[in-house]
């Protein structure tokens, strides 16, 4: 036995911890048991990955009947492999030096220990979601890690841009949870089992129509969870968080969870190509419309959300085109470089005393050397300029796009360019020319730098841990053939758009100016995000709250079902109303009615017998 429960248990011990008593603990105590609940974690997966000498099949470990009727069984039961090895590495890894930063970063905002519970919380549902062996068990997961996204992105409550963004994501969220559920009940139906195993072995001989379904539906769920059109509304707003719940949660983790989901239910796909033709359409639909979002937004967080979308579509094209492990690749690559954008932003906004505009930025290599230096690393990776990370990552999804449909190929090239381009334009009006802001900026201190060197070590080395090798026995893939000019033309791309990117920025400051000036029509299109929000408020927000307002409550509730119940009363008051009559205390009252009744019956009496 691996113990592989005391993964997700320790995190959860650190949320019940801080949760119940951080209160009444000092900040030193709570850091304590919230990083160190994540380090023990991480470093039991590092056992864990040691212990197993085999690795051609998965561990799994069986608990107890979760669930039971009849032939139906759902076991709280625990699995490791190949790929499971790889989230589990970038989650706890990635996860803890997230809790470190976050104890520079929110040293003196309120709810301290109450943010620590709900990062422990996440931490724990996500690992149970890495390591469930049936479906329904990765659900319990996927569900918990969208309660801790509400949580967090609307951690600072009284704002109410965040509490909007916070609903807006459990919301949106609820749509593909129902896609999920419907793939859930189906398979239950086809295969009698959620357990990954007696599914999986048992695709062969199903209906492909059925398959198909299944698999769509399940497509619905990660389009949800993975910010995928036409879902993806909620991550730019949930950036509303605080900037170290934008990097575990919106950058290097959740999000990842349907590329995740998607990979493991990989035999479904190959059985289902129609489906993963939707997978490899919507993902590259998603990369190149959400990168020219990006091309123009002035918000520095909201940039490099959009970046996060763009490239989580990068990961739905590697999969579509069938090369699962380069899109687990991209997926931890990922995680790298956009953890330390996102965690470089923070520190930047901290030197600024929580400016996010870039317009009001400039110049600030000068005050804040190191975070200029470690958002560098990010920025080239990203943009696939080797040796970095992004470099090797991109480039196999790009290939086997290539192998798979050309036309694929060079859409994710334009991208490649315009995602150099959107990356450094933030960089270099961040950091280049004059401050054009009012607050005095600084350097971050040491607890938040810390993590920046490391995950910037990370998104230069990264690209040269072997994931796909490590990963092909779990898909039983083979690697496409290596077309040099193929790689070289993603690279210039990647270069054309940082040359871009300073023309417009650096050497003619003024010329991107002129440019939107001369496309106001364009520009103002894009910076307005397609108005995608507007026509969802229009179509959807405004009907359902209308209807709900006038027909279900005015009508349905306050109408029929307020109408009956209160009709009732009032019918039964009444009638009460004329019988209280009856009782009134007066003795010559009630000998009349006596009168009455006693003639009445006489009457009734006479008629009954005349009629005999």
């Amino acid at each position: 036995m691996l113990h592989l429960w005391l993964i997700p248990a320790l995190p959860l011990a650190g949320f019940l911890i801080n949760g119940l008593a951080g209160r009444r603990l000092p900040k030193a105590l709570v850091n304590a048991v919230g990083i160190g609940s994540v380090a023990l974690s991480f470093l039991w997966v590092l056992k864990t990955v040691l212990a197993v000498e085999a690795w051609d099949a998965a561990h799994v470990e069986r608990y107890f009947t979760w669930i039971e009727s009849g032939d139906f069984r759902v076991g709280f039961d625990l699995a490791v492999d190949r790929l499971s090895t790889v989230m589990l590495l970038v989650v706890t890894g990635v996860g803890l030096l997230i809790h470190i930063y976050s104890a520079g970063y929110m040293a003196h905002e309120g709810g301290y220990y109450r943010f620590f519970a709900y990062l422990n919380l996440f931490m724990f549902f996500m690992l149970l979601l890495v390591l469930a062996a049936n479906y329904l068990l990765l659900f319990v997961g996927w569900e918990g890690v969208g309660l801790c996204s509400y949580l967090l992105i609307g951690f600072w409550f009284l704002k109410k841009s965040a509490s909007n963004a916070a609903n807006k994501a459990f919301i949106v969220n609820r749509i593909g949870d129902f896609g999920f559920l419907l793939a859930m009940f189906l398979m239950v139906v086809t295969f009698g089992s959620l357990d990954f195993g007696t599914v999986f072995g048992a695709v062969e001989g199903k209906p492909p129509g059925t398959l198909t379904l299944i698999a769509l539906l399940l497509m619905l769920g990660a389009a949800g969870k993975s910010a995928q059109v036409p879902l993806y509304v909620w991550l730019p707003d949930a950036m509303e968080g605080p900037t170290p719940v934008s990097a575990l949660i919106h950058a290097a983790t959740m999000v990842t969870a349907g590329v995740y989901m998607v990979s493991r239910s990989w035999l479904l796909y190959t059985h289902a190509p129609g489906a993963l033709e939707v997978v490899a359409c919507v993902g590259l639909f998603t990369a190149v419309f959400s990168a020219t979002i990006g091309l123009v937004q002035t918000d520095l967080k909201k940039i490099f959300a959009y970046s996060t979308v763009s490239q989580l579509g990068y990961m739905f094209l590697g999969l579509g085109v069938g090369a699962f492990s380069a899109g687990i690749f991209h997926l931890m690559t990922h995680a790298f470089f956009k953890a330390l954008l996102f965690l470089g932003a923070g520190s930047v906004i901290h030197a600024l005393a929580g400016e996010q505009d870039i317009r009001n930025m400039g110049g600030l290599r000068k005050h804040t050397p190191w975070t200029f230096l470690t958002l560098m690393c990010a920025g080239v990776a990203i943009a696939g300029i080797p040796p970095f990370s992004g470099f090797h990552s991109k480039d196999a999804i790009l290939l086997a796009a290539l192998h798979h449909a050309p036309w694929m190929y060079w859409v994710g090239v334009i991208t490649a360019a315009m995602t150099a381009f959107y990356v450094f334009r933030a960089l270099f009006l961040t950091f280049f020319g004059r401050y054009r802001g009012s607050a005095h900026p600084h350097e971050s201190p040491a607890v938040m730098l810390a993590p920046l060197a490391v995950l910037a070590g990370l998104s230069l080395a990264g690209g040269y841990f072997p994931v796909t090798h490590w990963l092909d026995p779990v898909f039983h893939t083979e690697e496409g053939s290596h077309a040099a000019w193929a790689v070289w033309t993603s690279v210039a791309a990647g270069l054309s758009g940082i040359a871009l990117a300073y023309l417009f920025y650096v050497a003619r400051p003024g010329l991107a100016d002129a440019l939107a000036s001369s496309l106001r029509g364009l520009y103002t299109l894009i910076y307005n995000k397609y108005f995608v929000d507007e026509m969802y408020d229009t179509a959807v927000v405004r009907p359902v709250v209308s209807g709900s307002r006038g027909f279900l409550w005015k009508v349905v509730d306050a109408g029929i079902i307020d109408g009956a119940v209160n009709g009732i009363g009032a019918r039964a008051r009444d009638i009460g109303g004329l019988l209280r009559l009856l009782q009134s205390g007066n003795i010559r009252n009630y000998a009349a009615w006596v009168v009455a009744g006693s003639i009445l019956m006489i009457l009734g009496i006479g008629m009954w017998g005349g009629a005999r």
